[in-house]
């Protein structure tokens, strides 16, 4: 059901509960809001980063979005959404935060939740953010592999600007590995992908990794 539709819902379970005495109406009506909620929570809390993306201003009211999100979804047993909100989590401690040691662990609960959901979208989102976490600590082969496996996961559902952008990051790991040309190899891909799907935004980091890594 669409959000109109749930709330909708809901005032009709009111109405059996006040006017045809049907109190045990009022759990189902309560779990509709509370979809709604979790709904609404985790795509204002993903608004609200959008935002910090372009402005780099963190709005505390960011997290507190995601993990009201990730309570809902849990107290609803949807794991395919609390995997989405915990991946939520881990991302604001990541980028916003620059704090990889509150992430990680958000990113894996997300990865356990995502998997037994069978989520391939939020899969290769936090593998991607795993993957992000272990290049900056120096595990090349692991963040490799986490690229990797994220973008087969993406290329699997069809998500292709998302594949551009593993790309990019593929091609940084690629080039620090001493493989400069597997790295503009990527690149020419993630290029393809990006124009063919009007995905400016990656075209963008194309163009930076590029430059940074002298390949033209």
């Amino acid at each position: 059901m669409t959000a109109d539709e749930r709330i909708r819902r809901a005032e009709l379970l009111y109405e059996r509960a006040v006017f045809g005495g049907e109190s045990s109406a009022l759990v189902s009506a309560e779990r509709c809001l509370d979809e709604v909620e979790a709904d609404l929570a985790l795509t204002r809390g993903r608004v609200i980063h959008a935002r910090f993306l372009e402005e780099r201003v963190e709005d505390a009211r960011e997290l507190e979005l995601f993990e009201r999100a990730a309570e809902l979804y849990q107290r609803l047993g949807d794991a395919r959404g609390e995997g989405e909100a915990v991946f939520w989590v881990g991302t604001f401690h990541q980028v916003v935060r620059e704090d990889a040691e509150s992430a990680v662990p958000a990113f894996e609960r997300a990865l356990a939740l995502a998997t037994r959901a069978d989520d391939r979208l939020t899969t290769s989102y936090a593998l991607r953010h795993l993957g992000f976490a272990a290049h900056m600590a120096g595990r090349l082969d692991e963040a490799r592999a986490q690229f990797e496996e994220s973008t087969r996961l993406r290329r699997e559902v069809g998500f292709l600007p998302g594949v551009a952008a593993n790309l990019v990051g593929l091609a940084y790991l690629a080039a620090q590995q001493g493989r400069p040309d597997d790295a503009a190899a990527l690149l020419d891909e993630a290029t393809e992908l990006a124009e063919s799907t009007g995905s400016h935004g990656v075209l963008r980091w194309v163009t930076g990794a590029r430059e940074e890594l002298s390949l033209r």
